[in-house]
Order: structure tokens, then sequence, then C-alpha cells
């Protein structure tokens, strides 16, 4: 990996929820190989037990989608940030990089102070219908217009956006008018292993399903579907930290974590990740399984599209459709060889468009660009 060309102090804020921590991770990796870049990464902890009491929906308010706990969750996130950016002001930075436009809603004034890049893999109007546990009503298109409202200040304030996907760029454009020549598009990616060993298992195929909450990815919605079309064809691998009875044909995995090594192990037995949410804005599981050479069958909405080639890399079946994804899981458990080539063109399709040494390279161009630039009135 060659330099970017020129010495950058870089101060990155990780959001940490789900795959955030993920991406940094490919963040972090990739700069190992930068050593012209001084890097500091400031890692959101998990909320404390006021900052938990903050975030709980309201009885009587939350199922109306009246008590506005999405966004007291964000303020409770960006307070922290706010305060650990002020601490940090003595220590020289060339630019800050947050990730995502949530962990800086009270940051306003920190974006100003020095070149600032925010990255995202969704705005908020995106994600606002995508609580599986939080039905839209009457009232939630009042909530995103003033959620909306702080994101705008967030995305006005930044010298670049940047957008992980076309569809997370389509809404900064429409939804919140960031206009093109502050608007950028980089693939934020992962480490990909150098070299894939597969060691499929003695007995039946194994399906994998990855996700820290079963209700929220579809985890329950896959096992039932297991239970009615694969059972007896297939073993059905559930990596989630969340209590799943034991019952035949499920193997639960529930000690596994992010970087630990120990899903590669996983992946390199399975025969097809198996990504049934529907609210997933990209899919950093669908990328480590292709990376690993596993076929992915998923829905085709939000971002899923954009890293999965139908009828290539894996399936993509419509949204809700129940049946389609059962068959085309099954479809893959009875075809190795068709497995195998989609999971071998997912492998490329990973390298050439979503290694983190190449999208940390693009980035760090960006924030060197951001750098350069004029800057902004505090």
């Amino acid at each position: 990996m060659t330099s970017v060309g020129a010495q950058l102090r870089a101060r990155f804020v990780n959001e940490n929820l789900g795959g955030h921590a993920t991406v940094h991770i490919g963040i972090r990796a990739a700069l190992a190989e930068h050593p012209e870049v001084v890097a500091e990464v400031i890692d959101v902890p998990a909320p404390g037990a006021l900052g938990r009491v903050l975030r709980r929906p309201v009885p009587g308010l939350g199922s109306r989608d009246l008590d506005l706990a999405p966004l007291r969750a964000q303020l409770v996130l960006s307070s922290w940030v706010r305060r650990e950016l002020r601490r940090r002001r003595s220590i020289p930075a060339d630019v800050l990089h947050v990730y995502t436009q949530h962990a800086a809603l009270l940051s306003i004034g920190e974006l100003r102070r020095i070149p600032s890049v925010v990255s995202t893999d969704a705005s908020g109007v995106q994600v606002a219908r995508l609580h599986p546990d939080r039905a839209p009503t009457r009232h939630t298109a009042r909530r995103v217009a003033l959620t909306s409202r702080l994101e705008r200040r967030v995305f006005d304030a930044a010298t670049f956006v940047v957008a992980k996907s076309d569809w997370a760029a389509r809404s900064l454009r429409d939804d919140y008018h960031v206009p093109d020549d502050r608007l950028r598009i980089v693939r934020l990616g992962i480490v990909i292993p150098p070299a894939v060993v597969r060691h499929p298992p003695s007995g039946l195929p194994e399906v994998t399903f990855v996700a820290n909450s079963m209700s929220r990815k579809g985890g329950w919605r896959l096992l039932d579907l297991y239970r009615k079309h694969l059972r007896g064809r297939c073993v059905l691998n559930l990596v989630t930290p969340e209590y799943v009875a034991r019952e035949p044909g499920v193997r639960v995995l529930g000690d596994i974590r992010p970087g630990d090594g120990r899903l590669e192990d996983v992946l390199a037995r399975t025969r097809v990740l198996a990504f049934p949410s529907e609210m997933d804005t990209f899919g950093i599981a669908a990328l480590e399984a292709m990376a690993a050479e596993v076929p992915v069958v998923g829905f085709a909405m939000h971002a899923l599209p954009e890293i999965v080639v139908d009828g290539e890399t894996g399936f993509l079946v419509a949204e809700g459709d129940d049946a389609a994804f059962a068959s085309a899981i099954g479809r893959l458990v009875d075809d190795a060889g068709l497995a195998c080539r989609m999971g071998q063109a997912g492998r490329e399709q990973v390298n050439e468009r979503f290694d983190a040494r190449k999208s940390t390279k693009r980035l760090l161009e960006l924030l060197i660009e951001a750098r350069d630039l004029p800057p902004q009135d505090a």
C-alpha cells in the first residue's frame, strides 16, 4: 500500500455501534500501513447507568413514537463525544473524522474549529422506519423532521460528507441537500484475509447467521424458516450473544466477538450466509462472508444490492418473501458447486470494491483535501 504522500495528524471518532466497530477495525489495520499518519482514535463507550435511563422508551408514548427515544439515545452518545473532543482541544490535530453524524449532533463547533469529515452508512430519514421494535406511526414524520434539522447542522458544518453507498448518498442529496462538491462516496471496507482455506464439514452443510440481536436482524424469522423448510438438510449456526434454546440442527455460538478471529473459522465451513435483516443499511456481515468465499442470501433492499450481485455472488429476493428466501438458501445448500462459484465471485467483488486498505487510503486522501482547504469560520 502506497503512502498518501503527506504527513497528517488525524482524529477519528468511532460511534462504535454494531458494524461500526468492524469498520474501525479495518481503518485501524489499514492505518498501520501509513506511518505518515498520526492517528488518534476515540471509541465511544457503551452508555453508563444514567445514559441507559435517558435512552429508555417512555411507557404509553413509545408505542406512538412520541417519546423521542432514538433522538435521546443519539444525544446521550453525542454529549459524551462533545465532552471528549473539548477535552482534547490542546492536542494538535489537522483534521477530524466522525463516524457517524449522530455522534456529532452536539459538536458543531468542533466540526467548524478544524477541517472535518463526517461519514455515514445512512441518513436519519432512511433509518427512521427501520426500527423493528418501533413501528412508524402518524407521529413519526414529526420526529424525523426534528432529528433531520439536527443532522443537517452536522452536514452543513462538515468540510466533506461521506456516504458509504449510493443509496445513502441519494438521501443526503435529496433529503438534506448536501451539495455534490462536498459529498463523496467511500465504501468503507473490511480487513480481507490474505488467503481462504475452506473446511467443509463432514456432515450436513452449514448455514450461518451473524447478529447481535435476533429480533432486530431477523434471526427469529430465520429460525422459523429453518424449522419449516431446511431442518434435516443443513445445520444452522446462530452467531449471536442472545439466548436461544437448544434444538436439533441448531448451533448457537454466543461468545464470538468482532476481530477475535473465530468468525473466520465458522465461515470457513459455511455453505451460505443467511442475511434476513430488513433494517441493515449496509451489510458488514455480508462482506465478511463474501471475503471468506461464502455466498449470501438476503433481501433486495437498502445498500445490500450494491454488495451482493444477485445470481453471481448470492441471491437477493423481494422484501418480505420468506418462501423465496428459504428456497434460495435451499438451492445453495443442495448445490455445492454453485455455492463454490458464487463464493469465489464474492471474494473477487470484496477484493475489488471493499478492501479496507483501499477505502482507508481514499478516506485519508479526502482528509488531506479537507485539511488543505481554507478553514471555515468558527
